[in-house]
């Protein structure tokens, strides 16, 4: 009898601390319980998915929480094609937004048939490889190494290496996604609006001699397109012309017309940046020699 009084106590005791312990922790959940928006997931299911940041936040999820607490539109995820973008807005019942489109812009023009590289690499067939064995091997150490490291990781296949080995950035499949800004060794992509025309495409810090020796597309600091330019737009910064992008609305494509190598272009068609009339005419095909 004694046994059996010990086994009930026991066992009231475990009923009495179970029902206890659920009201904790139904009291905490009341008290915890944070409510979500299931509009979230809805809209996180219109979206790539792809967490590149493109639209500037800290991915997709974040950027559905933004938009249904209308602090950015449905338009400003980049990387979204439009009948998604449509249908968020719709979902929510707001206006799809007008976000100016942006693409990624090469700061180089220095294919292997007008840069010179003083050493060949034989590793590994990657950018971010040859950069590490002295820099890749190129005379120009700030120029790219045409491996194609951009080309390989842009998802939307709006980059391809054109015959001199120079990346080229199709403007009608580029997302923004910011994939191959964050991929170049050399840190020579950027993810520039449309409306941005005049482009210096070099980031040779050399000077002027050392830089044309290199590369005869480089830009050499001559001054010719800040003399030219209104005052403020264009300046020389260790040895490269800088664009003051607040003065955007004052460039022409005049400003390219003195430049003799033809480092700043003017981007009308946004495949390619035309180069001014006294640029060097490049007429060869086949990359030059090794340098020694």
């Amino acid at each position: 009898m004694e046994l059996v009084g010990t086994i009930g106590s026991a066992g009231l005791f475990m009923a009495v601390l179970g029902l206890l312990l659920a009201g904790v922790l139904a009291l905490a959940n009341r008290r915890l319980f944070v409510y979500e928006d299931p509009r979230i997931e809805a809209v996180e299911e219109l979206l790539p998915k792809s967490n590149c940041g493109a639209c500037g936040l800290a991915g997709c999820r974040n950027f559905a929480e933004k938009v249904i607490a209308g602090d950015v539109v449905p338009a400003q995820c980049t990387v979204n094609n439009a009948l998604q973008v449509g249908a968020i807005a719709s979902l929510l019942g707001v206006d799809a937004g007008d976000v100016e489109r942006r693409v990624a812009r090469l700061a180089c023009a220095g294919g292997k048939h007008v840069a010179y590289t003083r050493a060949r690499y034989a590793g590994l067939s990657t950018c971010r490889a040859a950069a590490v064995v002295s820099g890749g091997g190129k005379e120009c150490v700030w120029g790219c190494l045409g491996l194609g490291d951009c080309a390989t990781v842009c998802k939307q296949g709006a980059i391809h290496l054109d015959r001199h080995g120079l990346p080229v950035v199709d403007p009608d499949l580029c997302t923004a996604c910011n994939d191959c800004v964050e991929v170049c060794p050399k840190g020579l992509f950027s993810l520039q609006p449309t409306q941005r025309k005049l482009w210096v495409a070099c980031r040779n810090r050399a000077d002027g001699d050392a830089a044309e020796a290199a590369c005869e597309v480089a830009c050499t600091a001559c001054g010719k397109c800040v003399a030219d330019a209104p005052a403020g737009l264009l300046t020389l910064k260790n040895n490269l012309v800088e664009i003051d992008y607040d003065w955007h609305d004052q460039a022409s494509r005049h400003l390219t017309d003195r430049c003799p190598t033809g480092a700043i272009v003017w981007f009308d068609d946004l495949a390619q940046g035309a180069r001014g009339h006294s640029a060097k005419k490049i007429l060869r095909n086949d990359p030059l020699p090794l340098k020694h």
